[in-house]
């Protein structure tokens, strides 16, 4: 049987060398037991694993800054799968830009309104500075994010550390959390998908009364012909 839809990862691997909002070592990947240390024919190799929640591409619950918010056990993995569309503004950023209201309805004007319970991905380029530490990048700005509530969006992503500027207040973060929603950060591959018309799965790590966790970010594409 062939499946009906392409999975396309958005996901970065993760390594001791990934950005990290202070700059550090976010994640720690070490042997445990190696093979040589089994006794007997069965040789296993055991590791162990040190990070912080929130690195790499990883979701963020309304509890991340919300008291009586919801935790990552709360979501069903029904309400985890949506539809997308990708707000592209490589062309034009830099590392103090920010998304701004005319960029989503300048994609609204080109594509259609962005669709109720859909998961916004802006995608600015600079998931290509994901192994660079300390790096500056741009952002979404307040005015944006409470436009696309206003859409009735369930998520917003980006391919960089965060949607705020921490100068800014992290003023979508209080936003898009206080109004029940999630937030995606970290996205890779962009490029690789289509910018509206598909659907995204963010299946993070089953974490109890957890904020943040880690995610598998997968796309899934249509495949030609996949209805005949």
């Amino acid at each position: 049987m062939t499946f009906l839809y392409k999975l396309i990862d958005l996901t970065h691997a993760l390594d001791s060398t990934i950005s990290t909002w202070n700059g550090g070592c976010g994640f720690n990947h070490d042997v445990h037991i190696d093979y040589a240390d089994c006794y007997g024919e069965d040789k296993f190799r055991v590791m162990k694993v040190k990070m912080h929640a929130g690195i790499g591409t990883h979701m963020d619950a309304p509890s991340h800054c919300i008291a009586q918010g919801r935790f990552i056990h709360d979501f069903d993995v029904n309400d985890l799968i949506m539809p997308y569309v990708v707000l592209d503004v490589s062309d034009q950023c830099h590392e103090r830009y920010s998304l701004s209201a005319q960029d989503v309805t300048d994609f609204e004007s080109k594509y259609g309104l962005i669709q109720k319970d859909s998961c916004v991905m802006v995608k600015t380029g600079w998931s290509k500075f994901w192994h660079t530490p300390n790096y500056i990048f741009p952002s979404v700005s307040s005015e944006a994010a409470e436009l696309l509530l206003e859409r009735g969006v369930s998520a917003i992503s980006i391919d960089t550390l965060s949607p705020d500027r921490t100068e800014d207040g992290f003023k979508v973060h209080k936003t898009f959390l206080s109004a029940d929603k999630i937030i995606v950060e970290n996205v890779a591959n962009l490029d690789s998908i289509p910018p509206t018309g598909s659907f995204v799965m963010i299946m993070p790590i089953k974490i109890k009364d957890g904020t943040e966790a880690l995610v598998r970010l997968v796309g899934l594409i249509e495949r030609d012909g996949a209805n005949e």
